[in-house]
């Protein structure tokens, strides 16, 4: 645990908390030091729960469209402190879910329309981080995933496969060969890759933090250290007071486990990180690695790596233990097992890093449904809505999950309204130990048919056990 049960943190422990949930909340040069929260009870047009991604992109959308509304985002940390200030800073278009479970496997332009918007959400990032002077090392320099073995290739070929059979351009996302990948970055035993201009780099603390100053800016309450115990149709309930509210929103993705009846909405699993110290200029030439280049491999557990601003490699990658009792716990945010696969996979792709020095190691929870696909909801007659489930691509998803939810709470009929995820539902979760034992399995075979595919050469067939756990196709 962060501090003993019953104890107040001073201001001090709460800086120094909320600094080691990361290397992005570390560097930050403004303070922590939370906002006000709430005292005793409270009336609005909209509550929000949750000042991560989704509760800020709303707020601000909000705000933006009807300036007179009454917003107030509730949060029981800081802006930021889950994992929209902890991820791998990858705002990356791609639908966030299956077309399958969607029930848009068979049209192919509600496909094409689906995944066009979440091109849109990159480059409406970039356009939002550069009207509010965000500072967060925005930089659109596209996506590469690279394959360095025959299976991995194999699957590369699907992509391609999957990709024109959803409508979209070789412009959009293309295979490149062994030399035109490496004339993006020098890789050992490079096969190819897949590329797509569809990607920007971030630092996401800097974004979520810079995007609750904007909202402050446009007249949003951020109460922060406010506790939210339960959601209902016109209020929310906390610790501190009762908000009264006509809309209430609930933008707490993984953390929504931890609300009455919604153990079972996701399968918290934790995504974990390394970074390097900053590499010196000669380091990156002999890589090679264009600047805000995105980079990740085609392994099932697979890694994911941006070149930072200030020089660092930061790659992350899933895998980290499912703890039964505690899904969501401060103890799985560093495990030395994934520390050590992720050095390694540092080690094997970029070589010309291996010796250097590892400053930093974090995690954060991701939120996956149970079908693998994102859903945006509202009830108008309840007045509730919800967003999330975003399985770990949640920088680009969010802000489409915000702009849409401020379309629907506010009746407009834009083009947001109509995609599949809207008034999407995906089914509970099984109950412990079955979700426990799923997560399990889940890592323990896909880590195995990584050593089977890297040791043979070989694709792995046990991955097809996993199946009733894994996304539909």
């Amino acid at each position: 645990m962060d501090r003993p049960p019953g104890r107040t943190a001073s201001e001090p422990e709460l800086e120094a908390r909320y600094r080691s949930r990361s290397l992005w909340l570390e560097a930050l040069e403004t303070p922590l030091a939370p906002r006000a929260g709430l005292r005793g009870d409270l009336e609005c047009d909209v509550a929000i729960v949750g000042a991560g991604f989704t509760g800020l992109w709303t707020a601000y959308y909000l705000k933006a469209l009807r300036n007179d509304l009454r917003v107030v985002v509730l949060e029981r940390e800081i802006a930021g402190f889950g994992p929209s200030g902890r991820n791998g800073g990858w705002a990356i278009g791609g639908l966030v879910g299956s077309p399958g479970a969607y029930g848009i496997a068979r049209e192919r332009d509600r496909q094409r329309r689906a995944v066009r918007a979440t091109f849109a959400a990159v480059d409406e990032i970039g356009a939002v981080v550069a009207r509010e002077q965000i500072e967060c090392g925005y930089r659109k320099a596209g996506a590469l995933t690279i394959a360095t073995t025959a299976p991995q290739w194999q699957r590369l070929r699907a992509r391609e496969a999957e990709s024109a059979a959803a409508g979209m351009e070789e412009r959009d996302g293309r295979l490149l060969s062994a030399a035109a990948a490496e004339a993006l970055v020098s890789v050992p035993k490079l096969l190819g890759g897949w590329f797509t201009p569809h990607a920007a780099r971030v630092d996401p603390a800097r974004l979520v933090r810079g995007l609750a100053v904007a909202c402050e800016r446009l007249g949003v309450s951020v109460l922060e250290r406010t506790a939210v115990t339960a959601l209902e149709p016109g209020r929310v309930h906390c610790v501190e007071g009762t908000v009264r509210a006509d809309i209430v929103v609930r933008a707490t993705e993984s953390y929504t486990t931890q609300l009455p009846r919604q153990r079972l909405r996701y399968l918290p699993l934790y995504s974990l990180m390394i970074a390097t110290a900053p590499l010196p200029a000669a380091s990156w030439d002999e890589l090679g690695w264009r600047d805000g280049l995105l980079i990740d491999d085609a392994h099932y557990l697979f890694f994911y790596a941006q070149r930072t601003a200030d020089g660092r490699i930061a790659i992350g990658g899933r895998g980290a233990p499912y703890r039964l009792t505690s899904p969501i716990d401060p103890r799985n945010e560093r495990d030395e097992h994934v520390r050590e696969r992720l050095r390694r996979s540092l080690a094997q792709a970029f070589p010309v890093a291996a010796a250097a020095e590892l400053t930093h190691h974090w995690g954060g929870p991701l939120a996956v449904p149970r079908d693998w696909s994102m859903s945006v909801t509202f009830d108008r007659a309840t007045g509730m809505g919800a967003a999330g489930g975003y399985t770990g691509h949640g920088v680009a998803a969010s802000n489409i999950s915000g702009r849409t939810l401020a379309d629907l709470i506010l009746g407009r009929d834009s083009d947001l309204v109509t995609m599949p995820w809207v008034a999407h539902r995906s089914r509970a979760w099984e109950p412990e130990p079955i979700r426990f034992l799923a997560s399990t399995a889940i890592v323990r075979t896909l880590g195995a048919a990584d050593r089977h595919e890297d040791k043979s050469g070989r694709t792995a067939r046990r991955v097809r056990l996993l199946r009733p756990f894994l996304p539909p196709h």
